[in-house]
């Protein structure tokens, strides 16, 4: 399962390069990078649609199950807004402020009428799955340069950490987003 979704990938790779036929995003292509979410250590997994890190617009799938982490964080210096349109299941998308006060939070989730959520640059924030198999179309300005993509909260708990998952669970409580 995992060569043939790495295979994929790099098919993908190879013949989306110079795009000129459709890419249709259904349960059979989401399917494969789901599994990949359940099983990664981290317990989500990102899938490019665009063929190098240096492209202007960065667009992916990103599967997201419940207890992955990804520490509030914002994009500046160089600033890039950053887009979520749910695609399955139900995730918190949370602001904050510079002390880590939350700002704003929306639930998206299908059936209800919110389905995305966009965030201006240099404002902190993060999502969190809120049921298994949960993705979103995410869209951000390019390039990609792991240096300088993100500007992590020094409020909040590192990847990795002790007290990652009672943050977010705090999260959850406050706003009131209990999940399912």
């Amino acid at each position: 399962m995992i060569c043939n979704f790495f295979l994929q990938t790099l098919q993908h790779y190879f013949f989306h390069q110079n795009q000129e036929t459709m890419i249709i995003i259904n349960d059979a292509f989401i399917r494969p990078v789901i599994d990949q979410a359940k099983t990664s250590l981290r317990r989500r997994m990102n899938y490019n649609f665009h063929p190098q890190l240096d492209d202007p617009l960065q667009r992916m799938l990103n599967c997201l199950e419940p207890n992955t982490y990804i520490q509030p964080h914002k994009h500046e210096n160089p600033d890039k807004c950053e887009a979520f349109i749910l695609l399955k299941g139900k995730v918190l998308v949370v602001e904050f402020d510079n002390d880590g006060r939350v700002t704003s939070h929306t639930l998206l989730e299908a059936g209800t009428g919110t389905y995305g959520a966009e965030i201006a640059p240099r404002v902190f924030h993060c999502i969190i799955a809120l049921e298994p198999g949960s993705v979103v179309y995410e869209v951000k300005n390019g390039p990609y340069s792991p240096l300088d993509d993100k500007n992590f909260a020094s409020w909040a708990p590192k990847e990795g950490t002790e007290g990652c998952q009672a943050y977010q669970e705090r999260l959850v409580k406050q706003l009131k987003a209990i999940p399912v």
